[in-house]
């Protein structure tokens, strides 16, 4: 849920005494969905390994379905920040989804696989608030098509999270169909053991199948059968959610920014402005992962990919509050690429980190491996959110401050947890597997 649309939300509730409080209250309701998954993810995860990753995903998208449209009927602020909260804590289908994405690719497409998952967890974030933005208050804006006595009237925030449940009852049922990879593994591993046994019994002697065994054991050493021991996968859980807190701010403070009133250094735009924005977000997205990210992986690695999308985006956000000042068709063409380039350039970031993760356990750890790592992520959501929306109510009563006024501030403080990111991306923080995880 963006702030794009959870603005007006606010403001209806009538919790805010002054306008410049609406963020603050916008980023717990944010945040209650991410503080809700990870205290859940591992659990999540682990019933992902045990049960595989199919009834994980089902039950997690019939919560979905149930809890989204519930969110969509609520009537004050504390039953908006339950629903989202109950959402976050039962829906524990992101995890075991980049599990499996990383299990039914061969590795010469799990970059692929992986860039998928991303590109549709950023094209949601950008679509989703645009779907919002133009649906959001549908008998106001369209008077001819709902009346006043229709049911969004009362629930004018209904209609857009209607058709998210809706859409999410399809891809429930198409659910039904994908195959279920742990089982597949296990069976196709435990074939290809056996077929080796037989091979080494009748080609080698005793000493030579013994060497080959020990072999085959050292590529996950000790080390790793303990996940919160396993460096490689520590270091790129902790290096992705600074990323992560530094990516959910600037996704609430740039819908608040673009909603905020020109006096406070927005750019003074509708819902439905903002909406227009992240829908061509999400077309640029989509291209750019399906297309451009593989081959970029490929040539310079998922460490180095993370660290130029890490260094564009520092000159990146510090150009937003000079963008701020234009106006017409200048200001239109500059927030479009701009927002592009951010979300490029973030999912980007996060697909590499995907990929280092997924390869630094073996396939029995995996679902518990992206359980640990959506649980402190979403931590680092959490704050995100409540931290940007805070950040950013304070950063519009400094307006005439003599250093870093108003937005500059805001920009500067998510360009710094930027900078941290990077820095952790060398070593000897951050470790790159020493073989890939191919199950």
């Amino acid at each position: 849920m963006s702030l794009s649309w959870s603005s007006p939300q606010i403001r209806d509730f009538h919790i805010a005494e002054r306008e410049e409080d609406i963020g603050y209250y916008a980023g717990y309701v944010g945040s209650a969905f991410m503080f809700g998954r990870a205290l859940t993810s591992v659990l999540w995860g682990m019933i992902a390994d045990r049960y595989g990753r199919k009834p994980v995903i089902l039950f997690g998208m019939i919560m979905l379905v149930i809890f989204n449209t519930l969110f969509g009927l609520s009537t004050n602020f504390w039953m908006a920040v339950s629903t989202r909260f109950l959402l976050g804590s039962l829906c524990g289908i992101l995890g075991p989804m980049r599990a499996y994405a990383s299990e039914i690719c061969r590795k010469e497409y799990q970059a692929l696989g992986m860039s998928i998952i991303s590109t549709s967890w950023g094209i949601g974030l950008v679509i989703g608030p645009a779907v919002g933005g133009f649906l959001a208050q549908p008998a106001e804006k369209y008077p001819d098509i709902f009346s006043e006595e229709s049911l969004f009237w009362r629930f004018p925030y209904l209609l857009p999270c209607l058709l998210i449940s809706i859409f999410a009852l399809g891809v429930s049922v198409l659910c039904c169909c994908l195959p279920e990879t742990m089982h597949m593994h296990t069976k196709n591993k435990r074939e290809l053991e056996d077929s080796r046994d037989q091979r080494a019994s009748t080609t080698y002697g005793p000493d030579e199948e013994g060497s080959m065994q020990k072999k085959s054991e050292e590529k996950y050493p000790a080390s790793q059968q303990s996940l919160l021991k396993n460096w490689p996968l520590m270091s790129s859980i902790i290096v992705y959610c600074v990323f992560q807190l530094h990516d959910m701010a600037y996704t609430e403070i740039f819908s608040l920014w673009a909603v905020s009133p020109r006096k406070y250094g927005g750019l003074n735009y509708t819902t439905t402005d903002v909406g227009e924005v992240l829908s061509i977000t999400g077309f640029g997205l989509l291209f750019f992962q399906l297309f451009v990210y593989p081959v970029v992986e490929r040539i310079f690695g998922p460490i180095m990919v993370s660290r130029i999308g890490a260094v564009l985006t520092i000159p990146l956000l510090s150009s937003y509050p000079f963008i701020s000042m234009l106006s017409g068709l200048s200001l239109t063409l500059l927030v479009d690429c701009a927002s592009i380039l951010k979300n490029v350039l973030a999912v980007s970031i996060t697909t590499g980190l995907f990929l280092l993760q997924n390869r630094a356990v073996s396939q029995k750890q995996r679902g518990a491996a992206n359980g640990i790592s959506m649980s402190a992520m979403s931590f680092s959501k959490a704050v995100g959110p409540a931290g940007g929306g805070s950040l950013f109510s304070w950063a519009q009563k400094r307006q005439n401050a003599s250093f870093l006024p108003g937005g500059h501030m805001v920009f500067f403080i998510l360009n710094l947890i930027e900078a941290i990111g990077l820095l952790m991306t060398f070593k000897p923080f951050l470790v790159e597997p020493a073989g890939d995880s191919i199950s």
